[in-house]
């Protein structure tokens, strides 16, 4: 059975990236209906442009969602925008005793972390206003004094879960410490809104990256105070960069926004994500209804994912070459788009399929067909340069009697030149586009047309460029 209702729940802090946008395709693929929550309350890094881009690069990539903001104005998928929710939870826990207010500063809590790691003990709070009467907390409070909320772990217990993922898992509430669910300034912390919100949109399954992992126990502890539901977690292994280490910019990662300018298909981006860290049997280009269709949380692995960039060329030359002519059309940029004949159209996009990764070098491509194909590469010029002129001009005159028949101008050619093989057909390629790889001569024959066909034999005839 599929999870009913899964989400994402990014902070708009800066564009997504590889690891974001696999959180947010593997909820999607997973689950029967998909939510996307904006969790916005870090006031100094959260960003309405990041909003916008969010939103951008989901729908880019085909992610769609059921539930969630289409805009900047849908109030209720905004955690900003409710707090007053999140203020009748505090005081629910305050009023059970599970929460109380903490005055330590950062200095002292820092003070008493380096104390404990002195000491070899793993840094967690040790309670210190955990016991204040009401009086001194009225006093601390009437002095000025902004106090953080904790929430109140109850000791000797055993936080029990099912990790989707990672299966049983358990952790002890003595080795967690009193912890932080609302900030001094009265916002609320990633770990109560999170996993409150997470209730109160009836979220079945989550699938979050492992660093989440120590979360999960302090989570089901708050919605177990609440009386809330809560959705059972699963944890995804860590990306990780062609050295090894954990995927960052330093070693490969780019967020989707650029990997959209460097001219990456969305169905290639989303298939690499989809087998990052999750098998399919399949190993053709899926596509999105087909990626859902085959996936399963029991093909996802334990171990760290390794994000290889040729998997990703990989890839783009299979979406490029499913892609329909109105999809590649898109994909070209406007002036490469104005090089090329309407009359040629179609058959410029079929061998963009066969030749071309990324619109720059379709952008190449038109240039050398339908504009001026400038000077040949090394390579070429060697051969252009080895070749006799006695060549090019018997090429030129069976140009001209054969300009639309490239059948019949290169069974001529070969005749009257006495040459087959790489010596009839290298310095032809070298001569119609100053390159020695490619598509088919004969595209490189018709497609320029006769004038410019003609034009560039010409002009080897003197062996001048």
């Amino acid at each position: 059975m599929r999870p009913g209702k899964t989400r994402f729940a990014p902070s708009p802090t800066g564009f997504i990236h590889l690891g974001n946008a696999r959180t947010a395709l593997f909820n999607r693929l997973a689950g029967e209906r998909f939510l996307l929550r904006i969790e916005d309350t870090d006031r100094e890094r959260c960003r309405a442009e990041y909003v916008a881009a969010i939103i951008e690069d989901l729908q880019w990539l085909g992610i769609d969602w059921d539930e969630g903001p289409r805009s900047a104005e849908a109030d209720d998928y905004f955690q900003s925008r409710r707090q007053a929710i999140y203020d009748r939870y505090y005081t629910r826990l305050e009023q059970a005793g599970s929460a109380y207010p903490c005055f330590c500063s950062p200095e002292e809590l820092a003070q008493i972390r380096a104390r404990q790691r002195a000491a070899g003990q793993p840094p967690r709070y040790p309670g210190t206003c955990a016991r204040l009467s009401p009086e001194e907390v009225e006093a601390r409070l009437a002095r000025g004094l902004k106090p953080t909320l904790r929430f109140r772990v109850p000791p000797g217990r055993q936080i029990a879960f099912d990790d989707l993922i990672r299966g049983p898992q358990a952790f002890r509430s003595d080795d967690i410490g009193d912890f932080i669910i609302r900030r001094a300034d009265g916002t609320p912390a990633f770990l109560f809104c999170n996993a409150v919100d997470d209730a109160l949109m009836a979220v079945t399954h989550v699938l979050r990256g492992e660093d989440h992992l120590a979360n999960t126990p302090r989570q089901l502890l708050i919605l177990e105070a609440l009386r809330l539901t809560p959705p059972r977690y699963g944890h995804l292994p860590l990306i990780l960069g062609e050295d090894g280490a954990p995927l960052s910019k330093r070693n490969g990662s780019r967020s989707i926004r650029e990997l959209r300018q460097q001219g990456y298909l969305p169905l290639a981006v989303v298939n690499l994500l989809a087998r990052l860290g999750h098998h399919y049997r399949e190993e053709a280009l899926l596509t999105l209804a087909e990626l859902s269709e085959g996936f399963d949380l029991a093909a996802i692995g334990k171990s760290p994912a390794r994000f290889d960039p040729q998997q990703l060329d990989h890839w783009q030359k299979q979406a490029v070459h499913a892609a329909d002519d109105a999809t590649l059309w898109d994909w070209l940029d406007e002036a490469t788009r104005a090089l090329i004949p309407a009359s040629c159209r179609s058959e410029f996009l079929s061998l963009v399929r066969s030749n071309c990764l990324f619109p720059k070098e379709a952008r190449r491509w038109a240039e050398i067909l339908f504009g001026d194909a400038g000077a040949p590469d090394p390579e070429a010029r060697r051969v252009l340069e080895q070749t006799p002129a006695e060549f090019f001009q018997a090429a030129l005159e069976t140009a001209r009697r054969h300009p639309e028949d490239y059948q019949a101008f290169v069974a001529e050619l070969k005749r009257l030149a006495g040459v087959k093989g790489k010596r009839l057909f290298q310095p032809l390629r070298a001569a119609l586009s100053g390159r020695l790889d490619g598509p088919e001569l004969e595209r490189l024959y018709r497609l320029p047309g006769p004038g410019r066909v003609q034009t560039r034999l010409a002009q080897w005839i003197t062996h001048q460029c």
